[in-house]
């Protein structure tokens, strides 16, 4: 029998967008202009939740860590792509694509995790606004958040050992902006049946009992602002949601659309896009949506900018 070529790979190539090979100064630019955007965006909110003593709230201490997950998620990603764009400098040695890719699935499920806290807390604040300081004290919350990033950390284990462990008998090059798991299941000649079973498990015990975490606390919490008889107490009540659900929905989609899905029926072009909203957009967005929908966040600005 004629044996497989099968090679060990010492590195990978991240081709990035090599579709555009004209643009690539310019694509530095722009996400440069990203990224400082959003590390700017996302730690004035960080900044401004520690200074200002009315935003020492769980709801806030949970967003804190939402913006240092987003800051996280680019820092990542962004400026080994920026060093694409600038200095062509796609290689990438293969236990820093294995690294990249755990601490990637590790802050996609540190998100899973916050969401679903942020949706209880909001539960609790509005359907039991009474014992809500009992419920949601400083050490519950505390706790509630310690456990979002450590549990993260467990989860994706067995899914980058199996990847690791995969034969890559063809070529080396990612075609995607950094090493995706679904990348790299494309590029590898060796099974993937039983990772693709895992993904779908994980989807199944994690995001979807967290999905339904969301949706049974906004059932209530809708449920519980109906019944509030004033339109300002109704008006105000949804203000303190409607950011953390527009968040929900942007990523949920997002990640709908690129995980929960066969990988014969991928397209790494279309996965590109789909990484580019929840890995750059979602990022952008979470500060304007938490800042632009929310009175004491725009107040606390005021206060920071009038003290500068």
């Amino acid at each position: 029998m004629e044996e497989e070529n099968i090679t060990t790979v010492t590195e990978f190539i991240i081709l990035g967008f090599p579709e555009f090979p004209e643009l690539q100064i310019l694509f530095f630019l722009l996400f440069l202009l990203i990224y400082l955007i959003i590390l700017t965006g996302n730690l004035t909110i960080i900044t401004i939740i520690f200074q200002d003593s009315h935003l020492h709230t769980p709801m806030y201490f949970f967003l804190s860590n939402l913006s240092f997950l987003d800051i996280c998620y680019t820092s990542l990603t962004l400026p080994k792509l920026l060093d694409i764009f600038l200095r062509n400098s796609q290689r990438i040695s293969s236990v820093g694509c294995f690294s990249q890719m755990y601490l990637f699935m590790v802050l996609l499920y540190v998100e899973f995790f916050l969401l679903t806290a942020m949706a209880y807390d909001r539960y609790v604040a509005i359907c039991h606004p009474l014992r809500y300081a009992i419920i949601i004290n400083e050490r519950v919350t505390i706790m509630m958040a310690a456990w979002c990033w450590i549990f993260a950390f467990f989860v994706p284990m067995a899914h980058t050992v199996l990847i690791s462990r995969f034969s890559y008998c063809g070529s080396n090059k990612i075609n995607h902006y950094f090493c995706d798991v679904s990348a790299l299941m494309t590029l590898s000649c060796s099974n993937t049946h039983v990772v693709e079973g895992m993904t779908l498990v994980a989807g199944s015990v994690i995001a979807l009992p967290c999905f339904t975490t969301i949706l049974i606390s906004y059932i209530y919490i809708i449920s519980a602002i109906l019944r509030i008889r004033s339109s300002e107490g109704r008006r105000k009540a949804f203000s303190t949601c409607s950011s953390h659900l527009t968040v929900v929905i942007l990523y949920y989609g997002s990640i709908l659309c690129l995980y929960m899905r066969p990988t014969s029926m991928q397209s790494l072009d279309q996965n590109k896009l789909f990484a580019l909203l929840y890995n750059v957009l979602i990022p952008i967005l979470n500060p304007l949506i938490y800042s632009l929908k929310n009175r004491e966040v725009k107040a606390a600005l005021r206060k920071l900018f009038n003290r500068k």
